[in-house]
């Protein structure tokens, strides 16, 4: 029998912070939990893996905004921080023949041929930047000054992105997915990131380059339609975003974790387990994204026995379905890198699921890879200089890491070494 969730919704904070002690307790409860989300707008959090799974292939769950009740009921403010997840005018927001239009105008870019003839250029920005830290005195941040510039420098490449556009890029991208920013910052964000990337598709429309932005501008469909203005910036909205936010708490994330736990990094060192190992159990265990806005029931629905009425704004909760002990043992909790190939069927579902799975999955992980593989090759000894609990976390529920990485490099090895 279908039931609508009794239990009081659970108050998403705005600030963040860690996801996975909320996570356990609501997944004891149910699959499906009902949220608030910021403004009292009533809402519900996909958690359980099964569920989660059967939810984001459903054929009656749509991505449009028209399908959002308390938008079109005037019930969302302007400013409202999530607005932009749902407004965007892109691949994340269009269902059916568009979503499919859309996709298959950037999907060229990421094929797997594509995104393996970037590993030289991957590597090379790598050893970059250890370079740059091996010159670093005392504690530094790894975010900053690593997990930060190396998927920022790849997807800027690749849009043709001028470098002295990348910080102002990345600080509003972070305040675009931020959830405790307020209603005056969240349109100033907004418009000053469609304002810089207007002026990017200009500069690329009189003067196209050997770069994915001048290809988007010129690329037609089977039909002869092209990305109409809008289209184009919410896709280079959700290009430079997804494009290295993502791949950013990736790393992070992974860090922290072989820090944590030593005992896994020695078996990677020692070839018990690989490093794309250690990047699918990071994407498991930790996710880089938390709660993923929006997806709408177009007709009330049931997924595992919970109703979720037409209309409601659902997010994907990545980083309860990779823990969901349900699917992943009850040793769910556990980080470790030897953790048996599983089926698809849960296979991490922290990139996505059906059609509007991560174009960019195959590109994340080649630079996860590689970034992680040469980082603890350069600086084997690299450890956290502060401990974990005392690491500020994220100021959004979307994004999920922690705001400073600062480590002690400690020993150095030289360019090409092995770790031992």
């Amino acid at each position: 029998m279908e039931t609508s969730p009794s239990a009081a919704p659970h108050r998403l904070d705005p600030a963040g912070g860690c996801p996975h002690a909320d996570n356990a307790r609501l997944l004891a409860l149910d699959s499906v939990a009902p949220v608030e989300l910021p403004g009292g707008i009533e809402g519900m959090a996909v958690l359980g893996h099964d569920a989660l799974r059967e939810f984001l292939q459903h054929p009656e769950v749509a991505k449009d905004v028209r399908h959002f009740k308390a938008l079109h009921e005037g019930r969302i403010a302007p400013g409202w921080p999530l607005l932009t997840f749902a407004t965007v005018r892109g691949m994340t927001t269009a269902d059916g023949t568009d979503h499919r239009r859309l996709r298959s105008l950037v999907s060229r870019a990421f094929t797997p041929r594509r995104v393996d003839g970037l590993r030289p250029r991957v590597e090379e920005l790598t050893n970059a930047l250890l370079d740059s830290l091996a010159t670093a005195d005392g504690v530094v941040d790894l975010r900053q000054r690593f997990a930060l510039p190396l998927p920022m420098g790849v997807i800027c490449e690749l849009l043709g992105v001028d470098e002295q556009f990348r910080d102002r890029l990345h600080r509003l991208s972070n305040q675009v997915v931020a959830t405790d920013i307020g209603p005056e910052a969240a349109l100033a964000a907004n418009r000053e990131l469609v304002a810089v990337l207007g002026e990017m598709a200009t500069s690329k429309a009189a003067h196209p380059g050997d770069d994915l932005t001048s290809a988007l501008i010129a690329a037609r469909d089977e039909g002869g339609d092209r990305l109409a203005p809008e289209e184009l910036i919410g896709t280079l909205v959700l290009l430079i975003v997804a494009g290295h936010e993502t791949t950013l708490n990736l790393i992070t994330n992974a860090v922290r974790a072989l820090c944590a736990h030593r005992d896994q990094l020695s078996l990677v060192r020692s070839g018990a387990a690989s490093w794309a190992d250690v990047v699918e159990e990071t994407l498991r265990w930790d996710s880089p994204v938390s709660y993923f806005p929006f997806r709408y029931p177009v007709r009330d629905l049931d997924i595992d026995g919970t109703t979720i009425p037409a209309g409601t704004p659902v997010l994907a909760g990545y980083s309860a379905a990779g823990r969901d002990k349900a699917a992943h043992g009850p040793d769910a909790d556990r980080f470790d890198v030897t953790r048996p190939a599983r089926a698809d069927a849960v296979r991490s579902l922290s990139l996505g699921h059906g059609a509007h799975y991560c174009l960019g999955a195959p590109l994340a992980r080649l630079e996860a890879t590689v970034a992680l593989e040469r980082l603890f090759a350069r600086f084997p000894d690299l450890e956290l200089a502060m401990p974990e609990e005392e690491l500020t976390r994220h100021a959004s529920f979307v994004g999920n890491s922690v705001r400073e990485l600062p480590v002690r490099l400690s020993a150095w090895a030289p360019p090409g070494g092995t770790a031992g």
